[in-house]
C-alpha cells in the first residue's frame, strides 16, 4: 500500500493567521485530531492538533479553586501550531509511514506530491484499512489480478487480511507481480501465490 491509497483527500486546512477558535471548530466538526497549516502559497508550514488548541485555554473553575489567572492566551494558529511538521510523499510505503507515526508519536502526517499538499494520513486511516472486510479485499485483489492475467487465471482467498492466490501457471515473475498487486490493496497484511494444485510449503 502507498500513502495515496489510504489518505484522506481533499484536505481541510488552516492558515497561520486563522484564529485558534476557528481551528478548534474545524477539528470538532470533522472529528479530526490534527489539521495541516498552509501558507498563502499552499506550502505546509505546520500542524495544529487537539492538544495545541486545548493547552492553556481551559481556565480553572473559580468557584472551586482560588489563585491567579493563567493570563492571556494565544489567539492565532501560527502561535500554537507545531512548525516544520513531518510530511510524506504520496508514493510512500504505508509500512514505513506506520513507523513514522508510531516512532514520532504523530497522530497524522500530511501527504505531498512534490511540495503540494494532496492529502493526510492519520492513524485512523490505517486502522480503517486494516479493518476492511475480507470479502471486499478479495474483490479488489481479483480486480487487479484480472487486469494483469485475465478473468479466469487466478483464485483468491482472504482470511484475516492474509491473501492466498492460486495460479494456473508456474512462473516466478508472475508470482512476484501478483504478490505486489495484492499487497497494494488496502487491508492486505500478507499475500502469497502458489501454483494451483501444489500443496503450500
Amino acid at each position: 500500500m502507498r500513502a495515496k491509497d489510504i489518505m484522506t483527500s481533499p484536505v481541510v486546512t488552516a492558515s497561520p493567521d486563522d484564529s485558534v477558535k476557528r481551528a478548534t471548530r474545524l477539528l470538532a466538526e470533522h472529528g479530526f485530531t490534527a489539521l495541516p497549516v498552509v501558507d498563502d502559497a499552499g506550502r505546509v508550514v505546520g500542524v495544529v492538533t487537539e492538544a495545541d488548541v486545548m493547552t492553556g485555554r481551559v481556565p480553572h473553575d473559580a468557584r472551586y479553586r482560588s489563585g491567579s489567572s493563567t493570563g492571556p492566551v494565544a489567539g492565532t494558529v501560527g502561535e500554537v501550531m507545531t512548525p516544520a511538521p513531518t510530511c510524506t510523499q504520496q508514493g510512500a510505503d504505508v509500512a514505513d509511514l506506520v513507523g513514522t507515526l508510531l516512532e514520532g508519536h504523530h497522530r497524522a502526517v500530511p501527504v505531498l506530491a512534490g511540495e503540494k499538499l494532496v492529502g493526510i494520513v492519520t492513524r485512523r486511516d490505517i486502522v480503517r484499512a486494516l479493518s476492511r472486510d475480507d470479502a471486499d479485499i478479495a474483490r479488489d485483489v481479483r480486480r487487479r489480478l484480472m487486469i494483469y492475467g485475465g478473468p479466469d487465471r487466478w483464485s483468491v482467498q482472504v482470511t484475516g487480511g492474509t491473501v492466498t492466490i492460486e495460479d494456473d501457471h508456474d512462473d516466478a515473475t508472475d508470482r512476484h507481480v501478483a504478490t505486489v498487486l495484492a499487497e497494494s490493496v488496502p487491508g492486505v497484511v500478507h499475500a502469497a501465490v502458489r501454483h494451483r494444485g501444489r500443496d503450500p510449503d
